[in-house]
């Protein structure tokens, strides 16, 4: 072999190893089109989330994490009783996902809450103000000083109901309030002896004090989450959804006092 056929031997390998190079290249480094998909699965927009007053604390941390992984949606969480939510759904709120405080509720939702899957549990505790100045020291207490609960629609107060039935105990609420807050609310105030509330309510809290019932470990509340059918942002309501019921999302439900789903 003669050198210049050596030489153009030579220069036609390395023209070919410099393509398939190129090749290799182009197979490792995503094009336009792929950036686009993936930008495109990214969550956007406005995400509302409609939960249980009892989750007001955890899901505004829980939001605020959502939104730091996912930077393009505006996160708002609307918190009241979980009756009155479902009612506000039914009429038409334009809600993305919705978080009750009991199972009977989200079931009222029927097929506008799409998979609804359990994420985490609670129990009730007797809240009274700081210095306990009813004395209260039982469920059968709450009988004989001004007590304040949830009324029987909310989930709350569904579970205070069941707990003092199984206690046997009878208590003439000087009021019925349509979520947790308010009762807690009442009982920091001086309103009120005593009130049930969930236990996550009274947690870091030095306006209360808080005695664990005989029982409470019997009446458990199970919290279920779902997507809704005619969500506005439906990519967005799918992946908060999703992250509450990842370890991360679970974790921060724990460090507040909820239990497991």
């Amino acid at each position: 072999m003669n050198r210049t056929l050596r030489t153009s031997l030579a220069a036609v390998m390395t023209v070919a190893a410099l393509a398939l190079a190129g090749c290799a290249a182009g197979a490792d480094s995503p094009t336009p089109a792929a950036t686009d998909d993936a930008a495109e699965s990214s969550p956007s927009g406005e995400l509302t989330v409609y939960a249980a007053a009892s989750l007001s604390t955890a899901f505004d941390e829980i939001g605020d994490a959502f939104t730091a992984e996912n930077p393009d949606v505006q996160f708002s969480g609307v918190y009241d009783g979980s009756s009155t939510l479902v009612t506000q759904l039914l009429e038409g709120a334009p809600a993305d996902v919705f978080a009750s405080a009991d199972e009977a509720n989200m079931d009222k939702l029927e097929d506008a809450a799409v998979d609804p899957t359990l994420f985490a549990s609670n129990t009730l505790v007797i809240a009274v103000p700081t210095g306990n100045p009813g004395g209260v020291e039982t469920l059968d207490g709450l009988a004989e000083v001004t007590t304040v609960l949830c009324a029987p629609e909310v989930p709350c107060g569904a579970a205070s109901e069941t707990l003092l039935s199984n206690a046997g105990v009878t208590v003439d609420a000087a009021s019925l309030e349509q979520n947790v807050t308010a009762v807690l609310t009442k009982v920091a105030a001086g309103e009120a002896d005593a009130g049930l509330v969930y236990a996550t309510d009274v947690i870091g809290r030095d306006d209360v004090e808080v005695i664990v019932p005989e029982g409470a470990d019997e009446v458990v509340n199970h919290y279920p989450i779902a997507a809704l059918s005619e969500a506005p942002n439906s990519a967005a309501a799918e992946a908060f959804v999703a992250f509450v019921l990842s370890d991360e999302g679970q974790r921060i439900l724990a460090d507040l006092g909820f239990g497991a789903p």
